[in-house]
């Protein structure tokens, strides 16, 4: 997977950013929305898409594309800059191969030091009894 192929199929969108500002903002569109469409990639092998819609499922649309959007800076060109390297970085993430577990053996000398805790806890436990009488 190529970052500039992936790159080449987003579409960004420049919108007025919300919250509070001076009569600039209202003029102004630095809010930089990206689109991704996973499941029309042509970049993407069927597995990859596979694991991208689970690994993103709270973020993808019903159309299965990916909405991001950035409004951190006054500047649109780093809004762009901005959510373009948070998508490369979900997609890197998205496409990990997790490692597989490797089973370890619990050490003797942990099992030892139990079975010896274990019994002085005991031994502890049963000083605190009245004695017997016979």
């Amino acid at each position: 997977m190529d970052a500039e192929s992936l790159i080449s199929e987003l579409t960004y969108k420049a919108v007025r950013s919300s919250g509070s500002g001076g009569q600039h903002v209202n003029k102004v569109s630095t809010k930089v929305v990206l689109h991704f469409d996973v499941l029309n990639s042509k970049y993407l092998s069927e597995e990859d898409k596979i694991k991208l819609n689970s690994f993103l499922k709270n973020r993808i649309n019903k159309a299965g594309i990916l909405v991001l959007s950035s409004d951190q800076n006054r500047s649109q060109l780093k809004n762009k800059a901005d959510v373009t390297k948070r998508f490369l970085n979900l997609i890197k993430l998205g496409l990990k191969e997790e490692k597989e577990r490797k089973q370890t053996k619990i050490p003797k000398a942990v099992k030892r030091k139990r079975i010896e805790n274990k019994r002085k806890i005991s031994e502890k436990k049963s000083n605190r009894r009245p004695p017997k009488v016979n």
